[in-house]
């Protein structure tokens, strides 16, 4: 079974997550401790205000006769605001106290205007704040009401906090993600060369003049890194360039000496095998140790594989039938998958040939799938071990120890999973279920453009082709 992919965040997304949840809490752990430090000295404030009225409008009544408080009592009507009525024995009212602000503004009234005042929310239907008050408190008499401001004892409102708490929170998301942006920006660009350097762009650099100096260490880190890996590349090739002329010059001298010097046929050709063999196996260090610089451009792969197939002329060992059609274009490396190519049909020549007529037969089919294309690669022969399968590309592994005997470096696989990634493809090797061995090469296909016709490469001669 396919191992799951793990459920991953990116580190932008986790570094925002983190901020928000801890900005929002501390937005709501102020907005917390406001209500708090608002709540006690706006219920006071209220409580005296209203408290004020009452005595100035006690005061007023307590020294007017009867018509002039009638006056008096119209006057104040007139105000606005603030209206004084007889308090009737009949009259209908509810209690002020319905939550902690309201109990807290009628404690302090009760406190300022003594035991006996009321306060109500309506008084006969009539909504608003009423507090009963009576001018001579210690016969009880001439009672009133005295309806005051809403406004003067009203807590602030749980729209207005709502507001508030919404327009903390959306600031908080909006700095939340300018402070990731700010802290991931170093790491978005160090994976960025560090992708660069992955593709072969070994002079992609990073700025060493940051004012973070974690960060400036880091990108010098690299940028060293970076230098050295140059090096060792240019290096690598000098020393193949090198290999590849040392060894071949002798080589070339035991050919000529062989075929000058030694008499028997039999032999001769023998030793001239053993010498191509040698020429083969440079060819395919040369091959995998290639620098990953490819040029990709749509390629014509119906053409392709049958300019591959040409190659192998031999009948008696290996027959190829391409299935794939000729309209099928491809974004990749001309020469690249040609190689790939050529080393799929030589493993498929090698080890691929059948029990009973000891003919590799190999086809060659496709498939698409949405922008991609999919070559499968087929032999007829006895397949791989299942748990041998993940090692085939693996450089210097075969496959089934008999084939050990077989000549070749053990690099082919090796080289077609290489070349396919420097393509931006991918491979895929399993066993036919009623067997033989498929390869898969995953490719993209071309979406415009007209394809270039297959290149003429030459070709090294050696005795792995028929």
């Amino acid at each position: 079974m396919p191992r799951r992919k793990p459920l991953g965040v990116s580190l932008f997304w986790r570094t925002f997550i983190l901020l928000a949840i801890l900005l929002a809490g501390g937005v709501f752990a102020w907005m917390q401790t406001l209500r708090a430090l608002e709540f006690e000295p706006r219920a006071i404030q209220a409580a005296q205000q209203t408290a004020g009225l009452v005595n100035l409008a006690r005061a007023a009544l307590k020294t007017s006769d009867g018509i002039s408080r009638v006056a008096l009592l119209k006057s104040l009507a007139q105000q606005g605001g603030t209206r004084v009525t007889p308090r009737e024995p009949g009259d209908q009212w509810e209690t002020y106290e319905t939550d902690r602000f309201s109990r807290r503004v009628s404690q302090e009234l009760r406190s300022a205007l003594g035991p006996d005042a009321v306060v109500a929310r309506s008084v006969n239907g009539t909504r608003g704040m009423w507090v009963g008050f009576s001018i001579d408190r210690e016969r009880e008499r001439d009672q009133f009401w005295l309806q005051a401001e809403s406004a003067h004892a009203a807590a602030i409102n749980r729209e207005t906090w709502a507001t508030w708490t919404g327009i903390a929170l959306l600031a908080t998301l909006v700095g939340s993600v300018a402070i990731a942006s700010l802290i991931n920006r170093p790491l978005k660009q160090l994976s960025f060369a560090a992708s660069r350097i992955r593709e072969g762009d070994l002079d992609s650099r990073l700025d060493e003049n940051t004012l973070t100096s974690e960060i400036r260490e880091v990108n010098m880190g690299f940028n060293r890194m970076a230098r050295e890996l140059a090096r060792v590349e240019e290096d690598r090739a000098v020393m193949l360039a090198g290999i590849s002329h040392d060894l071949r010059t002798p080589l070339a001298r035991l050919r000529l000496e062989t075929e000058m010097s030694v008499e028997d046929d039999e032999a001769k050709h023998n030793m001239a095998m053993d010498i191509d063999q040698l020429d083969a196996i440079i060819d395919k260090f040369m091959d995998y140790a290639r620098p990953g610089e490819t040029r990709l451009h749509p390629v014509h792969i119906s053409q392709l594989i049958d300019r591959e197939a040409a190659l192998f002329r031999d009948p008696t060992q290996i027959r190829i039938t391409s299935r794939v059609a000729i309209d099928l274009v491809v974004m990749a490396d001309e020469t690249e998958l040609g190689r790939v190519f050529l080393n799929l049909f030589e493993n498929a020549r090698r080890y691929g040939r059948g029990t009973y007529t000891g003919l590799a037969e190999v086809s060659v089919s496709y498939v698409k799938t949405g922008p991609w294309a999919i070559v499968t690669v087929r032999d007829q022969g006895a397949g791989v071990a299942p748990e041998k399968l993940s090692q085939l590309t693996t450089p210097f592994f075969r496959g089934d120890a008999a084939r050990t005997a077989a000549t070749g470096a053990g690099l082919g696989l090796a080289i077609v999973e290489k070349a396919m990634q420097r393509m931006g493809g991918t491979v895929e090797i399993a066993n036919a279920q009623d067997g033989g061995l498929m390869v898969h090469l995953r490719l993209k296909r071309a979406t415009g453009g007209e394809a270039r016709a297959p290149a003429r490469e030459p070709r090294r001669s050696t005795t792995s082709r028929a």
